[in-house]
């Protein structure tokens, strides 16, 4: 399974084409589809970070998927996230996709909107590991195994 192709900014304003403008060896992206799907996300922070600390080649990123709207749509709802979000690394890390999100979604084999999913990424946009929901131990533990393969290969 491929990551497709998209061109999206952060909430710092920096345009990036994903997959391969992701700055990590691997990428752990958390896919939000609905604005409640924040509280998901923070739950995998704390490992998020942690990962990034104890494996350089490794980043971590949040992506927001919203449907296609125009210009001026965009920057409203970039603007409303930037101002709830005061922390620069936070922002640099939180990525809008504006795009399809019925043909996103069945790129990468997502059934649905009702959790995030969380996926480990290379640049090239193949798709290593996935997941959905909330953070568990258990899920922690899989992609961990994940990225320490990856990394024994490389």
């Amino acid at each position: 399974m491929r990551f497709p192709t998209v061109k999206a900014s952060n909430l710092a304003g920096r345009e990036f084409t994903l997959p391969s403008g992701l700055e990590g060896d691997l990428n752990i992206v958390a896919l939000a589809f609905q604005m409640w799907h924040q509280n998901e996300v923070d739950t995998w922070m704390p490992l998020l970070a942690q990962v990034e600390r104890r494996v350089p080649v490794v980043r971590a990123y949040e992506l927001p998927v919203l449907r296609s709207m125009n210009r001026l749509n965009q920057w409203m709802i970039d603007s409303g996230m930037r101002g709830g979000i005061p922390d620069p690394a936070t922002r640099a890390r939180t990525i809008t996709l504006y795009l399809d999100k019925e043909r996103f979604r069945q790129a990468l084999g997502l059934p649905d909107e009702n959790h995030i999913y969380v996926l480990l990424v290379d640049r090239s946009g193949e798709v290593h590991w996935q997941t959905q929901g909330a953070y568990s131990p258990d899920k922690a533990e899989s992609l961990m195994a994940v990225i320490e393969q990856k990394l024994a290969v490389a």
